[in-house]
């Protein structure tokens, strides 16, 4: 068989022998997991993956020569001008190379442990196909190893290297939202919460600063970033930005709308709920307005 792909519970095993070792995969968001003890000893052949997802998770255990792994997404991928990947605490066992005009530059090293857990960001020069690939550190013992990072291609041009602060400004801008912008961030944010500013602290070796943000309603939200607390009821949870925003804690109420990248929110925008009011208001006497939103 030149290749199988093996479906339990929403999770993608790759089972592949003979000399086609190629797989495509083709969802909004799945996980990816591949293990190197599947193959052949005296193979030379190079797995090779390809995902059609903007964002995602693949794990190499027990990593053996090469993985070559290409994003192809779905969706409109001439907007897709960059990638961010995040290797999980756990890495180990390979480095992971972006390819580019034939060569290869390597992205993450699994001798530098001091950046790994980091989110390392590049520009796409071809956003329609972006090939990553991830060779196999030279191992002693069979002990397991397991090279596993998420990726997200995003969309912003400002993006131009290794940098986590600049994958943060594809989401987080300093300015002020204008009124368009605002009402844009309602429809398409992955959170939209109403609520107050409980506290702001800051890193400054990372660049970011973490609004802990108290929620009255919670109107939409991508995963579980605000929690409901058993006793008071509120709605709490953490949204981060960046240091040079010089966010600080504010009184009233705020309309916090963000994304969500690797699992943690980035602030958007976030008007005075009272501002906000107005210009949501306007635009529906100029009908100018994209989509509802439940005021009561």
């Amino acid at each position: 068989m030149a290749r199988g792909l093996v479906m339990e519970g929403g999770v993608a095993w790759i089972e592949s022998q003979g000399p086609d070792r190629e797989i495509w995969l083709s969802q909004l968001s799945i996980p990816l997991f591949s293990s190197g003890l599947s193959w052949e000893p005296r193979s030379r052949a190079v797995e090779q993956v390809h995902l059609r997802c903007t964002e995602g998770f693949l794990e190499w255990m027990y990593p053996t020569r090469a993985l070559r792994v290409i994003l192809e997404p779905n969706l409109s991928s001439a907007q897709h001008t960059a990638v961010c990947i995040k290797p999980s605490n756990t890495f180990q066992g390979a480095n992971i190379y972006v390819e580019r005009d034939g060569q290869l530059h390597l992205l993450l090293s699994d001798a530098e442990e001091p950046r790994l857990h980091q989110v390392s960001c590049f520009s796409t020069r071809t956003p329609q196909r972006v090939a990553l690939f991830l060779q196999a550190s030279p191992q002693r013992d069979i002990s397991r190893r397991t090279a596993s990072f998420q990726y997200e291609l995003l969309s912003n041009k400002t993006v131009t290297g290794p940098d986590f602060q600049k994958m943060a400004l594809v989401e987080a801008m300093c300015r002020p939202c204008d009124n368009m912008e605002l009402l844009m961030a309602i429809c398409s944010s992955d959170f939209v919460v109403r609520g107050s500013i409980h506290n702001v602290t800051h890193d400054a070796e990372n660049h970011m600063s973490q609004v802990e943000v108290g929620a009255r309603r919670v109107y939409r939200q991508k995963n579980q970033i605000f929690q409901q607390d058993k006793v008071s009821g509120e709605w709490r949870g953490p949204v981060k930005t960046l240091l040079q925003c010089k966010v600080k804690k504010g009184t009233g109420d705020f309309l916090f709308t963000g994304n969500e990248h690797f699992g943690e929110a980035w602030l958007g925008c976030a008007p005075r709920f009272k501002d906000f009011g107005a210009v949501y208001r306007k635009a529906i006497e100029r009908g100018a307005n994209p989509c509802e939103f439940p005021f009561d």
